[in-house]
């Protein structure tokens, strides 16, 4: 596989070429490491040394899954029973289960999986790709997107919403999880299963949700972070650390919400 540092595994092939990462790539899954230095390679491992790693990545990505035009025929697979409403665009090999229904203006890019009784509201975009960039001396440089969005079962999703490819890998929206409308969710979030979700929410890439979480309205979750089962966070509230199971928070920065209202009484 192919995959950012965040998100590697055994046998993929990964880059790094800042040096408050050296470390963590060379000491994970990663099975082959694309590096800017000359560094002792590790057990097991191979090392790829460039001068710009990350466009050597891009290289390897834009091969191997390269951007394809929209095609009038395509590998799509949407089950006789969907509901699909005019000017809805479905991209390449994407799959839509049973007893969906996709209201008009949603665009569903390419690769994107969706179960069986989804709904989804009306000019909601899902797959698009991740805002994920390389400053470069006079710009920023995409990383190119290869990933896809899986959206489980019985998951409701409404209007006006945007929903990240994963940069290499997936963006999950677990089953049973409801979305309100004109939230965020970027590359490579993982959202649990019975979550609900209030309007004007964003969730900043690769950060991990759990079962069962209530976000209120407006409220901002940081990248990377992880958020545990039966988390409530209350309306606009700024997460920027990890918050562990079974824990009420609110404010900025978040803390538990008994503390808050403590200091603000």
């Amino acid at each position: 596989g192919i995959n950012e540092i965040h998100m590697v595994e055994i046998g993929d092939i990964v880059f790094v070429d800042h040096p408050k990462y050296y470390e963590k790539a060379l000491q994970s899954a990663a099975t082959t490491i694309i590096i800017d230095k000359i560094v002792p390679c590790p057990p097991g491992k191979a090392l790829l040394i460039m001068e710009q790693p990350f466009d050597g990545f891009n290289f390897l990505t834009n091969y191997f899954s390269p951007i394809e035009e929209p095609k009038e025929e395509n590998q799509a697979f949407i089950h006789p029973s969907a509901i699909i409403y005019p000017n809805v665009y479905i991209g390449n090999k994407v799959k839509i289960g049973k007893n969906c229904r996709i209201y008009s203006g949603v665009s569903l890019m390419d690769k994107t999986e969706i179960g069986e009784n989804v709904i989804i509201g009306a000019n909601t975009v899902i797959g698009h790709n991740a805002f994920y960039y390389k400053k470069k001396a006079a710009s920023y440089e995409r990383m190119h997107t290869c990933g896809f969005v899986k959206i489980s079962s019985d998951v409701e999703i409404g209007a006006l919403c945007t929903i990240d490819a994963g940069v290499t890998g997936v963006t999950i929206i677990g089953k049973g999880t409801k979305i309100d409308n004109q939230v965020h969710i970027a590359h490579n979030v993982r959202i649990g299963e019975n979550s609900i979700i209030a309007g004007q929410v964003g969730i900043a890439g690769s950060s991990i949700i759990g079962n069962n979480v209530k976000i209120g309205g407006q409220a901002g979750i940081s990248g990377h972070l992880k958020i545990g089962n039966n988390v409530e966070i209350a309306g606009g509230s700024g997460v920027i650390k990890n918050i562990a199971d079974n824990t009420k928070v609110m404010g900025y920065p978040a803390k538990n919400i008994r503390e808050f209202l403590k200091e603000n009484k």
